[in-house]
């Protein structure tokens, strides 16, 4: 049974990763729906909060209906991290995370994210400051190292456990893979049977079937797996991998009307929360991965990014769930 401070995520919980521009709460709540037992929000830079900055306040926003949550916060400055974890601790996540993980260039270049892990007494330090500014847990995710010479990963998690961090999850791949390549696992495996970790530790990296997130479940021994980018348009992916744990059976792919149904909820949430012209404007990156697989849909596809009317929006739905009425999903 994995457990983070007093919260109870079930005997093997699927996590959904914070991703920058996407696990906006409109998306989270279409994972939800779907079975995802923890998530973050995007990460939320600790400068940004500290300036009142509107972007980085408006990512705090959580709802009752998305428990248990945390939320994420990055950056290298020590009295700066400490001032987050105090601002976050007043929004009344059930965690705050810290990002030790991000391998983008604009975040690394400011000493944050991926970067720390050149400088660990600097990660003890930052996490540190966040443990004595805030009640919650604290949690981080972070990666193998920064590059292949230096993965360092199994300091990194002795030391985080040893000033009170209560849970890990590990990208398997360094900051200089960014994403490319195969995520390597040995590394989280071999530090989950380590005898002196006993916090849970979280896989991360190219889980995107339920066939693959069993395997590296039973190989590799985690408390649970986080899923980030085959999530992206199909919150299914929760649901299918539970089932498949649960029975060995493969659900059948969601119909048409599953599809335009989350992607409908999914615009709605973000016309709700960001105001009608933004959450048009942002929902259209996600049409091509709700319509993927669908053979011929590159004119709908076109249309839905080429509007700014709901209505329109709507009768493009209308359009899809016509034509592919009676064709499954590939």
């Amino acid at each position: 049974m994995a457990r983070i401070g007093n919260i109870d995520l079930g005997e093997f919980p699927l996590l959904l990763a914070p991703m920058e521009d996407v696990s906006d709460p409109p998306f989270r709540a279409v994972c939800k729906e779907n079975g995802a037992d923890l998530m973050y929000t995007e990460f939320i830079s600790s400068e940004g909060l500290i300036r009142d900055a509107i972007k980085s306040r408006q990512k705090l926003d959580i709802f009752d209906y998305e428990r248990p949550i945390g939320i994420q916060i990055f950056g290298g400055d020590e009295d700066a991290m400490a001032m987050s974890a105090k601002i976050v601790d007043a929004t009344n996540p059930d965690l705050l995370d810290i990002n030790f993980g991000c391998p983008v260039k604009k975040v690394v270049c400011k000493g944050a994210g991926a970067a720390v892990l050149k400088d660990l007494d600097l990660m003890v330090r930052l996490t540190k400051a966040c443990i004595r500014s805030t009640s919650l847990p604290v949690t981080i995710k972070t990666r193998l190292g920064w590059d292949h010479d230096s993965r360092n990963i199994e300091e990194v998690v002795e030391r985080m456990q040893d000033i009170g961090v209560q849970a890990i999850s590990i990208h398997g791949r360094t900051r200089m893979q960014l994403y490319k390549g195969d995520a390597d696992w040995t590394l989280i495996g071999k530090i989950k049977n380590n005898p002196r970790i006993h916090i849970p530790i979280f896989g991360n990296g190219d889980i995107d079937t339920p066939e693959k997130a069993l395997e590296y479940r039973n190989r590799y021994g985690v408390d649970g797996i986080m899923i980030g980018r085959a999530a992206i348009g199909y919150p299914w992916i929760f649901r299918e991998i539970k089932h498949y744990m649960a029975t060995g059976e493969i659900l059948p792919p969601p119909t048409i009307a599953e599809r335009l149904g989350a992607c409908r909820k999914h615009l709605q949430g973000s016309v709700m929360w960001k105001g009608e012209k933004l959450g048009i404007l942002e929902m259209r990156r996600h049409y091509a991965s709700y319509l993927k697989g669908l053979s011929h849909v590159k004119e709908f596809r076109t249309r839905l990014v080429s509007t700014d009317s709901l209505n329109h929006i709507e009768d493009i739905f209308g359009e899809i769930a016509r034509q592919y009425a009676e064709m499954q999903p590939a």
